[in-house]
């Protein structure tokens, strides 16, 4: 047998697999994973019977137009349900965006660090990536609208941003999205949108409503406790919402999601005094990071940034020595997530302990 000669795109060459957080395994001792941003609450009673009962049904296809979802969606935030759009969490709701928008010799903006899905969807998409520096943690808003030329097709702005946490004022991204030609779409990324209790922090849809080129993506991953089922969704005007529809992958929210989603907004107050608890905690990690002499920008999510540098990869190893499992980013920092207060103290047990060089 030859070796076979399949012509794969060249991109494939050129764009790393995207790389989830890992869990770890210490040898005699209880394991926390915080390298994710999950909620560290199981489902609650009555979303984990809904999805109980909508297993049974899974040997027929999902509403491939989430009718209902999108109808209660719809009531939730005040819009209309032509406004709505569904994918595979909201990272698979980038991906219909960019191939919706995006092609060869289109340009993508977004700042940098942020969610590192975007240079992979953006160059899978044959568009090219237009990275734009953070300044003082967060984006430089100033900087990305400069950035903006007549192929920029699309720009992400994360608020709050992963993995820094840091959020952008109403002032200033109202002041940025007036600098945005008409014809790009700005997509504010706001999967931690649950997490946010600086009220100078506007929230997206409040943005959208009068302007057609900005669409919000939302998802039921963090707040709602839903990373494992996958759904996410767009609120945009209707011609953005109907693009997205179209290149949805056929029946990419499961049933069982649809059902999870649709109990979760209905116990919406209940899941919320989670959110409460886990801003709570971050409060606690962060002051004692603070206390400790660490650096932690302010942060509005459910996770705190550590710049450490050289010091990335050795801290991790420390953390996972420890039983903890954080976020690194080589060269850069670490990303870790707010858990229950026992893996906090664990994590913070090893900030306490690490011996530091600067």
């Amino acid at each position: 047998m030859t070796d076979a000669r399949i012509p794969f795109r060249p991109v494939l060459g050129r764009v790393p697999a995207y790389k989830p957080g890992k869990a770890v395994s210490a040898p005699g001792r209880k394991s926390f994973k915080l390298s994710s941003n999950e909620s560290p609450f199981s489902p609650l009673p009555s979303v984990a019977g809904v999805i109980a009962d909508a297993a049974r049904g899974v040997n027929r296809y999902p509403d491939n137009r989430a009718a209902a979802l999108t109808s209660a969606v719809a009531r939730r935030f005040a819009v209309p349900p032509e406004h709505v759009a569904f994918g595979c969490g909201s990272v698979g709701v980038t991906q219909q965006l960019l191939t919706a928008i995006a092609e060869p010799g289109a340009e993508v903006c977004y700042a940098w660090r942020s969610f590192e899905a975007y240079p992979v969807l953006a160059d899978l998409s044959g568009a090219s990536s237009v990275r734009v520096p953070l300044r003082e943690e967060t984006h430089d808003l100033a900087a990305m609208a400069s950035a903006i030329t007549s192929r920029t097709r699309l720009v992400f702005v994360c608020n709050p941003n992963n993995p820094t946490g840091t959020a952008l004022h109403a002032g200033d991204l109202v002041a940025f999205l007036d600098r945005v030609p008409g014809d790009c779409l700005v997509v504010l990324d706001e999967a931690y949108r649950e997490y946010v209790r600086d009220a100078a922090v506007p929230d997206g849809l409040s943005l959208y409503r009068e302007r057609p080129n900005v669409a919000v993506l939302r998802t039921f991953s963090k707040a709602y406790g839903l990373a494992g089922l996958r759904v996410g969704f767009m609120i945009a005007h209707e011609p953005v919402a109907e693009a997205v529809r179209k290149t949805m992958l056929p029946f990419s929210v499961s049933s069982v999601a649809q059902a999870a989603a649709l109990a979760s907004l209905e116990a919406e107050a209940e899941l919320l005094e989670r959110v409460d608890a886990t801003v709570k905690e971050r409060t606690r990690v962060r002051d004692a990071l603070l206390a400790d002499g660490w650096a932690v920008p302010p942060t509005e999510a459910n996770f705190v940034w550590l710049r450490l540098g050289d010091e990335t990869l050795a801290f991790a190893r420390a953390c996972g020595q420890a039983g903890v499992s954080v976020r690194p980013f080589g060269g850069e920092g670490v990303r870790v997530s707010v858990g229950e207060p026992e893996a906090n103290d664990v994590f913070l047990a090893v900030a306490r302990a690490y011996p530091r060089r600067n």
